[in-house]
């Protein structure tokens, strides 16, 4: 079936581009018969644009991103290759053995795989020795209220900022049971989980997603000579401006402390306080799991952890040095360093530490240590697939240059200080309709960055570099709110599973509260700071916002329901 709509979507859209490439001139393309005027230096017009679009269309109606990434490189390298039948095959070809290949031999693409890789399996090993389980262990004991139940699920979301997914199961697992005797609704700990996950994920500075991100910034900033910022330096701009995650924690940390809930939401909890609930199973990997005969100590995450901060901070201040010379300050030194390389030494130390002490206090053999490090780094093969499909992406657009084609219709049509705002709606409804943040990165952040650059420069609004990085961060937090709505998101699934809560009642429930958040972030942060507001004022703003709205919608327990102090 899934070949079958393959097929139903990508030929017409195939017969589309051979339909104007036999009309190029009518287009305002040219030739495309000669190779070379597109990759030195030629537009092929509208065309410039196919690639990106197939991979988006692919990816709403399949579902399917690592599939709609590389239909789009295909599309690109035939349009490079030359409109001809043999194109067609050539063009395939060309996708995987120079695009593909090319963005895997880039050196800091390369380090990008491989910190990401290490850094999965690093994950895995602690949580297998027991560390993970053993920082939730300390955090459970205090929840013994409904309020405290909330909070604590909050900060072991925030505590676990490493990995989504390992964020999502392990949260989720852990704090069912204490939900369950604190009639907590399934609907509103799975939306808790869901919630501390990909946002607290995004933001912070080591996580499973750092690599991905960096990676896909390093290369839409590549071809941009005027700005001589890393991508580290773009992505820690960018945090002022990623409104959406921010916004959407302080609405969690907000309902837990208020007890305060509305719409569907409250209907949850009305209902698992009159005794209705509803749930199922999900399954662990035996590999990852931590063994219930060894003691679960935290020092085997905090150590592991700090190893792996320290490492990378030493990591970047060596390579700094040396590249800004002497006399530079801490500013130009991080601004100078390579944190590719940084990011390897980090991954790798933590990932040392995490194994001498697993096999010291002998609760991992040497077998175990491995096979958790090979399952961790396995689940990581996904973003790694996406990752180089996405650096392929981008490649074919800087050849056929999409982005100047597109400021040069766009630039003038739409003012650039909404630019971060139409970004934002645009890549919620991609990560909405593909139901996956990541693949929404992939698609869109090649594209939007250069975008949005080159439509500055064309409306003379200099000096405002705040909407490069207001645009990127809105990439960012639009797949985040988008990967929140839909019902076929990765981790809106996992929060299904690990709290057992019935899928659609946690997609119905969490809908409206998504919603609210990205509301409250457009108005309050996104345009008005697109046309100067400073960001810190947005935030203050945006979250007496979410405080008001809380306060205005929101209603508390009713004084007829049970205790809400924990029965066991």
């Amino acid at each position: 079936m899934t070949a079958f709509r393959a097929v139903r979507v990508f030929v017409p859209i195939i017969s589309a581009t051979l339909a104007l490439l036999g009309a190029g001139d009518a287009w305002g393309s040219p030739d495309l018969s000669d190779t070379a005027s597109v990759s030195h230096g030629g537009n092929p017009g509208w065309l410039s644009v196919l690639p990106t679009l197939v991979a988006f269309v692919l990816a709403a109606a399949l579902r399917q991103v690592i599939l709609a990434l590389f239909a789009g490189v295909w599309v690109g390298a035939f349009l490079i290759a030359g409109p001809s039948a043999s194109g067609v095959f050539q063009g395939m070809l060309d996708a995987a053995s120079e695009h593909a290949v090319g963005a895997v031999a880039d050196a800091g693409h390369a380090a990008l795989v491989v910190s990401t890789l290490m850094l999965g399996g690093m994950v895995a090993v602690v949580s297998r020795n027991g560390g993970v389980h053993g920082i939730v262990q300390r955090v459970t004991a205090w929840a013994n209220t409904v309020r405290r139940g909330q909070l604590a699920t909050f900060a072991m979301g925030i505590a676990l900022f490493f990995d989504d997914y390992a964020n999502t199961l392990v949260v989720g697992k852990t704090m069912r049971p204490v939900a369950d005797a604190l009639r907590i609704s399934r609907a509103k700990l799975a939306w808790l989980v869901d919630c501390t996950a990909a946002p607290v994920a995004t933001l912070a500075l080591i996580s499973t997603w750092i690599g991905l991100q960096l990676g896909l910034i390093d290369a839409a900033i590549r071809d941009i000579p005027e700005i001589d910022a890393s991508a580290y330096g773009v992505f820690l701009r960018s945090l002022a401006y990623n409104f959406y995650p921010v916004l959407t924690l302080c609405f969690v940390a907000t309902i837990a402390v208020t007890g305060r809930d509305f719409g569907p939401m409250r209907a949850a909890e009305l209902a698992i306080a009159r005794g209705e609930a509803s749930g199922h199973a999900v399954a662990q990997d035996p590999d990852t799991e931590p063994k219930p005969e060894k003691p679960a100590r935290p020092l085997n995450a905090y150590v592991p952890f700090a190893a792996l901060l320290a490492a990378m901070l030493g990591g970047l201040y060596v390579t700094g040095a040396a590249k800004a010379g002497s006399g530079a300050g801490l500013a130009e030194i991080i601004g100078a360093a390579d944190v590719y390389t940084a990011l390897v030494w980090a991954t790798l130390t933590g990932v040392v530490t995490a194994g001498t002490l697993s096999l010291g206090q002998r609760i991992l053999s040497l077998g175990e240590t491995v096979d958790a490090w090979f399952a961790g780094a396995r689940s990581m093969l996904y973003a790694v697939v996406v990752l180089v499909l996405a650096w392929a992406l981008s490649g074919v657009n800087s050849e056929l240059n999409t982005a100047e084609f597109l400021a040069s219709r766009l630039g003038d049509a739409l003012d650039a200080r909404l630019l971060p705002t139409v970004v934002f709606a645009l890549a919620a409804v991609t990560a909405f309709a593909t139901g996956t943040s990541w693949g929404t990165m992939g698609i869109l952040t090649p594209l939007v960055v250069p975008l949005v650059w080159t439509s500055t420069s064309l409306q003379g609004l200099a000096g405002a570099d705040h909407l490069l990085y207001a645009s990127v961060s809105a990439v960012l937090a639009g797949a985040v709110m988008g990967d929140h709505a839909s019902p076929i998101s990765d981790t809106t699934i996992l929060s299904s599973a690990a709290t057992s809560c019935d899928h659609l009642e946690h997609v119905h429930t969490q809908l409206p509260y998504a919603l609210t958040v990205g509301g409250i972030a457009i108005v309050t942060g996104l345009i008005p700071t697109g046309f100067g507001l400073p960001w810190w004022i947005s935030f203050i703003v945006g979250a007496a916002c979410v405080g008001a709205v809380v306060r205005w919608l929101g209603r508390h327990r009713t004084d007829a329901e049970p205790p809400m102090t924990r029965s066991d």
